[in-house]
């Protein structure tokens, strides 16, 4: 079995491949395109290097697939991998603690976005809660989405924000608007924005919000 991997850099400005050659679980020999030879991992995975650096024809061949191989597929997985962008689906549902007293607890489920990176931050009347903020990992959904769920571990307070950007946000660029949670539902327009700019209005999920507060 011959495993290609491609790895890209500032789009196509480097680009590097690497090809394994596994057999029976175990990779015997590897070509990396930033090194242009072949490498043995095995015994037997050295022999087959030594045979194949000398064969002129065969490694020129390999040499050019990271052209014809890793810039080729870039180009055409671009559009719906690289610049692919799906807002998540964002919820607030109150949960009850098994173990305390009181008023439950506040999760905020984000569902169905892309890509990986997203920020969940917990606000009260302005100011961040760093403590008792819980989250899963972002997990796949084995569909080219992922899900995360982050958990408020205090009692809500009477009002709050939350914010969630739907992807990775570049660094220094300003916080992004954020999703209100109360004993009222949010004014009518409300939405969140996502770092892409995607927007999403909250008209059902601030009926959702009233109804978790009674």
């Amino acid at each position: 079995m011959v495993k290609k991997e491609c790895y890209f850099i500032n789009g196509t400005e480097r680009v590097r491949h690497v090809g394994r050659f596994i057999y029976n679980r175990e990779q015997y020999v590897h070509f990396d395109s930033d090194v242009g030879v072949f490498v043995g991992d095995t015994p037997r995975g050295e022999k087959f290097a030594r045979n194949s650096n000398s064969d002129q024809e065969l490694l020129e061949d390999a040499r050019s697939e990271v052209d014809r191989f890793s810039r080729r597929n870039y180009e055409i997985s671009t559009p719906f991998l690289v610049n692919r962008r799906v807002p998540p689906s964002v919820s607030i549902s109150l949960v009850p603690s098994g173990s305390q007293p009181g008023p439950g607890r506040l999760l905020c489920s984000g569902m169905d976005f892309y890509p990986a990176p997203v920020q969940v931050r917990w606000f009260q009347d302005g100011q961040e809660l760093l403590e008792h903020v819980v989250a899963t990992d972002v997990v796949p959904n084995g569909d080219w989405t992922y899900q995360v769920l982050v958990l408020l571990e205090i009692p809500p307070p009477a009002r709050g924000h939350l914010q969630l950007p739907g992807g990775a946000r570049q660094p220094g660029a300003p916080p992004q608007p954020a999703l209100g949670y109360g004993p009222d539902p949010p004014a009518p327009g409300a939405h969140w924005q996502g770092a892409g700019g995607e927007r999403e209005e909250l008209g059902a999920t601030g009926r959702e919000f009233g109804e978790c507060w009674g």
